[in-house]
């Protein structure tokens, strides 16, 4: 029968002391230096992209691709310290390699739609359907702004009204994308209703005085002013005209003025077209 009497549990505790102390010191001085490699290797990292990325720049490669080479950059490089430190603890590399397929089998099972992100990512940095700096709209989630960068899982916009908005590529990659400013320049197009009292043809000389007088609008380029609908109370006029893609928004805000004020001199009523709620057209006039 074993001995429980106090002695005798000291006893064992001592010997259990003596005995294992000194492994358990050595697997937790070895945890603390692996640590401590990984924090000075992470910061070396660190040093490295950065490095990458001033020359990727003096390189004249495009900031979608560096944001991407760098994030890759990044992640490979930490794997590979990962494999390093676990070495160094005794694992083999057999056993670490199997231990990483198995960790990425089962992050990608888990992880599908990021796997589909990184896979997007690439086609997009290759394909360039747009780069940094292109106004783009995506059709399926109304998304549109200026892309700010493209990285390995997703793609940043800035919106008109400077908010920052963050798509997964595999949205991007899987619907319909409309480069705006792929272009050098983009054809203005206005349609707005007058009442069939107006004089059309007066309306038609006034637009297109407004169009050839202005500095804005490209005079090479075709100019049109045409009747698009004869509809149940007006008729529908509109224009046509070429302009950089860069004042796009200006030149249209700029034009409309120019219409609405041209037009009262002229006696020229305008009617704003909206669609009711039992899907007519109705045409109402302009206060």
């Amino acid at each position: 029968m074993k001995d429980l009497s106090f002695n005798a549990i000291s006893e064992r505790i001592f010997k259990y002391l003596e005995d294992d102390i000194p492994v358990i010191g050595r697997f937790v001085f070895k945890m603390a230096l692996a640590l401590l490699v990984y924090f000075i290797l992470s910061k070396i990292i660190k040093w490295i992209c950065n490095t990458i990325e001033k020359n990727l720049i003096k390189s004249a490669i495009p900031k979608e691709t560096r944001t991407f080479l760098t994030s890759f950059s990044k992640v490979a490089l930490h794997v590979v310290v990962i494999m390093m430190i676990a070495g160094q603890l005794g694992a083999k590399e057999s056993s670490v390699m199997a231990i990483l397929a198995s960790a990425g089998i089962g992050i990608g099972l888990a992880l599908q739609g990021g796997l589909s992100n990184l896979a997007a990512g690439v086609v997009i940095i290759l394909a360039k359907p747009f780069v940094a700096g292109d106004y783009i709209t995506e059709s399926a989630n109304n998304y549109e702004g200026t892309v700010k960068k493209i990285e390995l899982y997703y793609t940043t916009l800035a919106t008109f009204d400077n908010q920052m908005v963050v798509i997964p590529n595999s949205v991007l990659a899987g619907n319909t994308i409309v480069n705006v400013t792929a272009m050098e320049h983009r054809r203005l197009e206005i349609i707005f209703g007058v009442y069939y009292e107006s004089n059309l043809q007066v309306a038609k000389d006034i637009l297109f005085s407004i169009l050839r007088n202005d500095e804005d609008i490209l005079q090479d380029k075709e100019i049109n002013v045409f009747v698009e609908e004869l509809g149940a109370q007006s008729v529908q006029i509109g224009l046509w005209a070429w302009v950089k893609n860069s004042d796009y928004f200006d030149v249209r805000w700029k034009i409309n003025e120019k219409i609405k004020e041209a037009f009262d001199q002229g006696h020229i009523a305008i009617c704003h077209t909206r669609l009711v709620s039992n899907g007519k057209m109705e045409d109402k006039k302009q206060p």
